[in-house]
């Protein structure tokens, strides 16, 4: 069983999330501010080592024509950063439709403010869940575009 923390990586929040292959559950954790970035990067890895992270998996917010766009090379480059500062296996996965599937699963249940708030997170948590269903662990390319051997 490997432990992984998924970020839905945004310009003004990021969404973090945990879970494990075994259960293949992602749990919300929390929204971070994306900015300052030494901070944002310092919390992510503090998240990481409280909830024994085997890895980090990066949304990817791919172009429908699955080219990367500037919030793609966003993605990539955070990506890139925590697979230096780290030793843990930094992985990216397509997020296409997340925010969507994350406000769907929402609808009805939370006040707008309290959906708006909790977004990032859930979205983090469709992100990781696809990535453990589908294998992520194995096939997922990491930040310089290499699958997992």
């Amino acid at each position: 069983m490997s432990h992984w923390l998924a970020i839905d990586h945004g310009t003004k929040r990021l969404g973090l999330a945990v879970g494990d292959t075994t259960s293949q559950v992602a749990t919300p954790v929390k929204v971070l501010k994306a900015t300052p970035a030494d901070a944002a990067l310092e919390e992510i890895l503090c998240l990481a080592r409280q909830y024994h992270s085997d890895g980090i998996v990066v949304g990817w917010p791919i172009n429908m024509d699955d080219s990367e766009g500037p919030q793609a090379k966003a993605a990539r480059s955070l990506a890139k950063e925590l697979a230096d500062i780290s030793e843990l296996e930094v992985r990216l996965w397509d997020e296409r439709l997340s925010s969507f599937q994350a406000d769907s699963y929402m609808a009805g249940k939370l006040t707008r403010k309290k959906r708006r708030a909790r977004q990032d997170a859930v979205a983090a948590a469709v992100i990781l869940e696809d990535f453990l269903t589908h294998d992520g662990p194995n096939s997922a390319p990491t930040p310089d575009g290499k699958p997992e051997d």
